[in-house]
């Protein structure tokens, strides 16, 4: 029950401050991580030393990538810091794993086409989507019908990096099939309506204050 409350307590911590519902998720499981690790401990327990041991065996033992610790040390900061009220001084003796140095890789048009040839149904529409409007895949998956501009050819990212919004384009090859697929997930949102499904997540009470608004179209 004790950890539970701490789990509740970190969700609170990070709801206040505005993160993002997929940041909570990924730092919930940070520090499950870290306190199964070592085994079962409450965080408030321990200190600088735990924190070395888990992220020097994140990069020597399991050999994740220098993003995926860094992104641990900061979930498990955020943890000490605004939930245990504990800040802890510079981890020193932390072995950091290695980022390595590479050029960002642009595909031609003659790359991609064999690439997306091989894409079918709405994984073909995502690829196309990703290519033509240069959006994250975490992006694409979040889009909402009511941030696509068919009329202007335009779609906007809400809550993007850095928590920003942005516009950017729709490909005019993907009106059509985008449409079509738009009238089937309307077909398939209406029946799961019926069964009292077809609700979303909304971030900051905004389902308290627009009641119905999770379970809309747009």
């Amino acid at each position: 029950m004790q950890k539970s409350r701490l789990i509740d307590q970190l969700r609170s911590a990070l709801r206040v401050r505005h993160y993002s519902i997929r940041t909570e998720q990924v730092y919930v499981q940070w520090v499950k991580r870290y306190i199964l690790f070592h085994h079962k401990q409450h965080p408030k327990d321990m200190g600088e030393k735990e924190i070395t041991a888990f992220l020097s065996h994140l990069a020597l033992d399991r050999r994740v990538a220098a993003s995926t610790q860094s992104q641990a040390l900061s979930a498990i900061l955020f943890l000490y810091k605004h939930v245990l009220d504990h800040d802890l001084e510079w981890l020193n003796d932390i072995v950091r794993a290695k980022r390595p140095v590479r050029l960002p890789t642009v595909l031609s048009r003659d790359q991609i086409r064999p690439l997306l040839a091989e894409l079918n149904g709405t994984n073909k529409l995502i690829g196309h989507l990703l290519y033509g409007s240069g959006m994250p895949l975490i992006e694409c998956l979040r889009l909402r019908v009511k941030d696509i501009d068919f009329e202007y050819q335009q779609i906007m990212i809400r809550e993007g990096k850095g928590g920003k919004d942005r516009v950017t384009l729709l490909p005019k090859r993907l009106v059509s099939p985008l449409t079509k697929y738009l009238e089937w997930v309307r077909r398939l949102h209406n029946m799961d309506l019926e069964q009292g499904h077809g609700s979303v997540y909304l971030p900051f009470a905004l389902a308290k204050k627009y009641p119905g608004a999770d379970s809309e179209w747009g």
